[in-house]
């Protein structure tokens, strides 16, 4: 969350700036005073909406909480809140220059049932604190709009002063009342889109898997029990000839290759070599099959969880293809280590450089999946090179597995 309060001076009151305290006072009729005068007259009106709107929904809702209507009608009450106080953060951000980022929405999904939705908004601390602001002001809007117009026929030089001192308590207000609870809001918003990137990437892996299963291994074990079974259809016949043998020896290549791809399949998915003897052993493997010259240094005092060291594999076996296909280097190395309570990863290369997180290498899904475990992705690739990636990602100490058999 960011809110910035503008200084008195004209060039910076639009709140576009600094983060300052609250304005100074000072005698002047420019178009900021003004502004917070028209802030200060509408305060009455719009004070007496949002206690009129306040108490009527409390008082609907809370009188059929004995009926399955009460709550549903309490929530969407609460949802209405939710635009009271945008527009006051608005009206504040137009006329008394506070910024204020808006609000994460509340995570309705179409997907989640009623009652999911109804209890989403009734423990919603936005709508609340708009509910309390909206069921405070009214005796404060009354107060400013009173004392702001007497002052335009009765205290004409002390009114900038006195319009200066009263649309800071607005300020506060609106800072204190309306602005999203900094941590826990961010923190909401970057779980939801984490949770939509993961839902992303598993919905591609499984498009992929089976994508390579039909393509690859599939198709082959179909030709395969075809040759087999014109070649028992001939030996049925009696034709144990030359033919014969061709194709019984064609489908014995076609079942070691799709033996082989099996196998990239299942490697591609969680290689064995990872989960049998871990990272140190599993990237050697990988880079073993890189087309560049890779020099591999894990040093790690244990071995993590086993979904970070599926993540770091992943992403290191990502990278090297990246070199091996993009980078045109003649040699590469891939760093493992730990820091406190991070692992990191670093890949580098001689390569050309110039890699980009939306060049269309892959780079941006790497990242990607990488937030989505509170890590991060820090690419460096100047053009010319070198390239060097740098990912970090928390360490969870690895759980005894359930043993096999």
């Amino acid at each position: 969350m960011t809110v910035r309060i503008p200084y008195a001076d004209p060039a910076a009151f639009d709140g576009d700036k600094l983060d300052e305290p609250l304005p100074p006072a000072r005698f002047a009729y420019d178009r900021h005073t003004w502004k917070e005068i028209a802030h200060l007259l509408t305060n009455l009106p719009v004070s007496v909406f949002g206690f009129v709107y306040v108490v009527t929904m409390l008082a609907v809702s809370g009188g059929l909480t004995v009926t399955v209507v009460g709550f549903p009608l309490l929530a969407l009450g609460l949802m209405g809140a939710r635009l009271i106080g945008k527009f006051e953060r608005r009206r504040a951000r137009r006329l008394l220059g506070v910024r204020i980022e808006e609000p994460t929405p509340l995570p309705l999904r179409k997907g989640g049932g009623l009652v999911q939705r109804v209890w989403m908004a009734l423990k919603d601390p936005v709508g609340w604190r708009t509910v309390l602001y909206d069921g405070m002001r009214l005796p404060w809007g009354i107060a400013t709009f009173t004392i702001t117009l007497t002052s335009l026929f009765v205290l004409w030089p002390v009114l900038p002063f006195i319009a200066r001192g009263l649309s800071n308590v607005d300020r506060a207000m609106v800072r204190g009342l309306l602005s999203p609870s900094d941590e826990l809001e961010r923190r909401i918003a970057e779980l939801e889109s984490d949770r939509g990137v993961v839902v992303d990437t598993a919905a591609a892996d499984l498009r992929r898997i089976e994508r390579d299963l039909h393509d690859g291994a599939q198709a082959r074990l179909v030709n395969l029990a075809m040759g087999l079974g014109l070649a028992k259809e001939k030996l049925l016949e009696g034709q144990a000839d030359e033919h014969v043998a061709a194709m019984v020896d064609e489908a014995h290549g076609e079942v070691k290759l799709a033996l082989q791809e099996l196998r990239d399949l299942a490697r591609g998915i969680h290689p064995a070599v990872l989960t049998d003897r871990g990272l140190d052993a599993a990237l050697s493997s990988v880079a073993s099959r890189c087309t560049v010259p890779v020099k591999v240094d894990v040093d790690l005092p244990s071995r993590p969880a086993a979904a970070i060291e599926g993540i770091a594999y992943f992403t290191v076996s990502e990278l090297l293809q990246n070199i091996s296909k993009h980078s045109g280097a003649r040699t590469a190395s891939v760093d493992v280590w730990r820091t406190d309570d991070r692992l990191l990863v670093q890949v580098w290369d001689d390569g050309r450089g110039g890699a980009r997180l939306d060049g269309g290498t892959g780079m941006r899904g790497l990242a990607d999946r990488l937030g989505a475990v509170d890590g991060l992705f820090v690419l460096d690739s100047p053009p010319g090179g070198p390239t060097t990636v740098t990912a970090e990602l928390p360490w969870r100490e690895r759980t005894a597995e359930p043993r096999r058999g």
